[in-house]
């Protein structure tokens, strides 16, 4: 896939899984803008269903506007539909993954790599709040305090900031 020109245009989306020091499961909404690689949402949990992920998606798009499309993999709370209406009520475009192709959601799948062994993997986790508060202490350093390559040494906020006075400077000249 194309990498985005600009934000909004894709946004990716994907779970991860892991377990508090109790042993229960939990799980990890994470959404990404493709064009500032910022980590929109972390929602953490111990079941995310489709209605959750619709809201999710509205509440972020309630700041930033809807994406033009998401990409994620075909799993049963993406493939529902209550997914589908939320699809066609607010005409987001919808692109589903290859089964067992995560490298078509590459950029979700590559930070997913990163928080498993940069946060769930350095941390334990007594209950669900502890595992939201790490985790969104991680989000907050991922997208204003780490420089990426890819976005010319800048953080994903940075990258989003410059987009969006670049975007104001083109509509007044």
């Amino acid at each position: 896939m194309v990498i985005p020109q600009g934000p909004n245009q894709r946004w990716s989306l994907d779970f991860m899984s892991d377990a508090l020091e109790d042993g229960r499961r939990f799980r990890v909404l994470n959404i990404i803008n493709d064009f500032s690689r910022e980590r929109l949402v972390a929602v953490v949990d111990t079941s995310i269903g489709s209605a959750r992920v619709a809201r999710e998606l509205d509440r972020v798009a309630e700041l930033r506007a809807y994406p033009c499309m998401v990409v994620a993999d075909n799993g049963t709370e993406l493939t529902s539909n209550a997914m589908l209406r939320w699809q066609e009520d607010r005409q987001v475009g919808w692109h589903d993954i290859a089964p067992g192709k995560p490298m078509q959601n590459g950029l979700v799948d590559s930070f997913n790599g990163r928080m498993r062994e940069e946060c769930l993997n350095e941390h334990l986790f007594p209950s669900p709040r502890h595992a939201r508060r790490m985790i969104a202490a991680s989000r907050t350093d991922y997208n204003h305090n780490r420089p990426h390559s890819s976005l010319d040494g800048l953080t994903p906020w940075e990258y989003h900031q410059r987009s969006r006075e670049d975007q104001t400077l083109n509509r007044t000249n």
